[in-house]
């Protein structure tokens, strides 16, 4: 907390800030990344039930299920998911207080596979390894800090003896990474809140809305032949082509006029390409073409909207070939609608107010390009945000890493706003 800022907060205020462990929580962070929780295998439910312990130990009621991933396959509202699973767990914990909780505070256990181990620094991408103020590792940022920071103020409201008048919850959620089951499986199960505060990185600003993203696939055609002899083929590389220069114009279209919220983003709804398969041989003119990427949603776009717009720009290619052979677009994976805070709510200006006391400094307040739980917890009925430590440049990358200084801020502000929302007993 910074200097002065004392004489601004109430007692309870003051004896939850006093009780926050700055090093059992730098403690607790690199513990969290050491667990390689990729999305989708056992140690993703193996720090899920780690979660679940710690919250219990903070004197917190804590249900640990696990997910009936049938059922909830099943369900109209499914959000997709791209990793194979077999299980998977869901953990909130709520401590004592009259009604609803007041505040959710959110936080996602998986991560992303770790690519290519000979680009990381040390050949461990888990191994919580520290440089002067900055913890590196995957997941670091994206979002075991955040993850981190939550359980923090969780033990911290515990161990301070404050009683809170209305319930604080605590919302640890599996398979964010690939769509969002363990956000959509929580609030199937009943869990809500008055409002949320999701802790992603968001490098200092509070964001009060998201894009979508939806994962598509191109299947795209040719003809085999010898490569010898492959003037008689066609290469489904070369017909995919004008698909990529379809996809770029398209995405240049949905960029000309974003909302005002974006702010200083070149591009806030990006369509990229992810990965692209074609052949099988060497010496063969390959015939089929598999390319799989991501396409951005606009906020308050229909993601039905979204879609229809890919397949009419693949569809209208005037290409002879293309033509004859349409290629085929499908949906697979993850489906991420866009989310924000309805306008007008008071969580964006209680959280600036509660980051101002913390480090004299109003936060922006913006948006992100990239799909979240948000806009799970938005379409439940839980107004919801992003602040969180960590900034999401550094995400997904092997040079991934979290400042502790931000860190032990973030978890400050989270405390206070715990404080301010949940109100205290007596």
């Amino acid at each position: 907390m910074r200097e002065g800022v004392a004489g601004g907060v109430s007692p309870a205020e003051a004896r939850v800030l006093a009780a926050i462990d700055e090093a059992e929580t730098v403690r607790l962070l690199a513990e969290l990344v050491r667990t390689p929780s990729v999305t989708g295998t056992d140690a993703e439910s193996e720090l899920q039930h780690r979660c679940g312990r710690l919250l219990s130990e903070a004197g917190m009621d804590v249900d640990v299920w696990k997910l009936d991933l049938d059922a909830l396959r099943a369900d109209p509202g499914f959000p997709g998911a791209e990793a194979p699973r077999t299980e998977g767990y869901g953990v909130v914990a709520v401590t004592g207080g009259e009604g609803e909780p007041a505040l959710v505070l959110q936080g996602h256990v998986d991560v992303v596979p770790t690519g290519d181990l000979a680009k990381w620094e040390g050949g461990d991408p888990f191994g919580a390894r520290i440089t002067g103020d900055v913890l590196h590792g995957r997941g670091a940022c994206d979002m075991k800090a955040g993850l981190a920071a939550n359980l923090a103020v969780a033990a911290a409201v515990h161990r301070s003896g404050v009683r809170l008048a209305r319930p604080l919850a605590v919302h640890c959620v599996v398979s964010e990474e690939d769509g969002g089951l363990g956000a959509f499986a929580t609030l199937a199960r009943g869990h809500r809140g008055e409002a949320a505060v999701i802790t992603e990185p968001t490098g200092g600003a509070v964001i009060t809305a998201t894009a979508g993203a939806l994962t598509f696939r191109v299947e795209v055609a040719g003809r085999a032949a010898h490569g010898a002899t492959r003037y008689e083929g066609v290469n489904a590389l070369e017909a995919f082509w004008p698909v990529l220069t379809a996809l770029r114009r398209l995405e240049a279209d949905r960029n000309r006029d974003p909302d005002p919220i974006f702010a200083g983003n070149p591009l806030p709804y990006p369509i990229e390409v992810g990965t692209v398969r074609a052949g099988d041989w060497a010496s063969s003119v390959p015939d089929l073409l598999v390319a799989e990427g991501r396409m951005g949603v606009r906020l308050d776009e229909d993601p039905a909207e979204a879609r229809r717009a890919l397949e009419e720009a693949v569809a209208g290619i005037d290409d002879p070939w293309l033509r004859a052979h349409p290629p085929v677009v499908t949906w697979p994976g993850g489906r991420f609608a866009s989310g924000r805070v309805p306008a007008g709510h008071e969580l964006p200006a209680q959280v600036a107010a509660a980051v101002a006391d913390v480090t004299g400094t109003r936060p922006a307040e913006t948006a992100a390009p990239y799909g979240s739980d948000l806009r799970l917890y938005a379409a439940g009925g839980v107004p919801a945000l992003h602040y969180g430590p960590g900034d999401v440049r550094f995400a997904h990358a092997p040079r991934e890493r979290v400042g502790l200084r931000e860190l032990r801020d973030v978890t400050r502000v989270l405390a206070l706003l715990a404080v301010r929302r949940c109100g205290v007993r007596g």
